[in-house]
């Protein structure tokens, strides 16, 4: 039987999802563009409704994931609105990006896993020499930004996954590979050559990323991880309770600051 924390889970899981699957048919079908236009913000705001439930938006990652999810909702609407957005819509998510760089800071060093680097330089690499050709003169310094910022977000949050691995870097470290490919998806169907069902294939994988980076967040909020206690050495040990039969004894003296009682 399923536990309620469960349950609450698979309706977050099954909400999104639903949200996502309408913005996407609004995307792909002209004549329902109305509901991408209300269920493509929507879906990425229940994702950041999911973070802020497991959370309660406390806690310096827990902060920074929240805010990159904000500004990552309004690069979703610049991205869909019947004008040319697409600058403002880099622009967002390039701060986005900078606001989860910052969250995965607290969770590890700075790169201090070199292999993620290597793989993320050459993949943007490709992709910006695929780019270039068609790239406008005007968009290529800030295209050229946003793709190291994006490279290092993943870079990141790979390095803190192998420095620290465990369930919730490892989500991270896969929402950043997520959104890698979302992103250098939608730049080549939109400057290199057109992809069958881009919008299915960009959004999809753009949702899978987000969700993966909102499930990294946990109740522990920064995500360091608490030190170990060590016992002082010099502290006297607490004695065990006294039995039954010597609690009258024990009420006639005087209490010990080390008592339990």
């Amino acid at each position: 039987m399923a536990t309620p924390r469960e349950g609450s889970r698979v309706v977050w899981i099954l909400a999104i999802a639903a949200s996502a699957a309408l913005a996407i048919l609004g995307a792909e079908i002209d004549g329902l563009r109305g509901l991408h236009y209300v269920f493509k913000p929507l879906t990425t705001l229940l994702i950041l409704a999911m973070a802020r439930r497991r959370t309660g938006g406390t806690g310096l990652y827990a902060r920074w994931i929240g805010i990159g999810l904000v500004l990552s909702t309004a690069g979703d609407i610049f991205l869909m609105l019947p004008f040319d957005g697409f600058v403002f819509g880099l622009g967002s998510f390039l701060l986005a990006h900078l606001a989860y760089l910052w969250a995965l800071r607290q969770r590890g060093g700075w790169w201090r896993v070199r292999w993620p680097v290597v793989v993320y330089a050459v993949v943007a690499s490709c992709v910006l020499a695929r780019l270039w050709p068609g790239l406008p003169n005007e968009l290529k310094l800030p295209v050229i930004v946003y793709v190291i910022a994006l490279a290092g977000m993943a870079a990141q949050a790979a390095s803190v996954w192998r420095e620290h691995p465990d369930t919730k870097t490892r989500v991270a470290a896969i929402g950043g590979a997520f959104f890698v490919a979302s992103d250098a998806l939608l730049a080549l169907d939109r400057f290199s050559a057109p992809i069958p069902l881009a919008s299915t294939f960009v959004l999809a994988t753009y949702w899978i990323a987000q969700w993966c980076i909102a499930r990294s967040v946990q109740v522990t909020g920064g995500g360091i991880r608490p030190a170990t206690p060590v016992a002082d050495p010099t502290a006297p040990a607490i004695q065990p309770a006294a039995p039954a039969s010597a609690l009258p004894r024990r009420a006639a003296a005087a209490r010990s600051p080390w008592s339990r009682s």
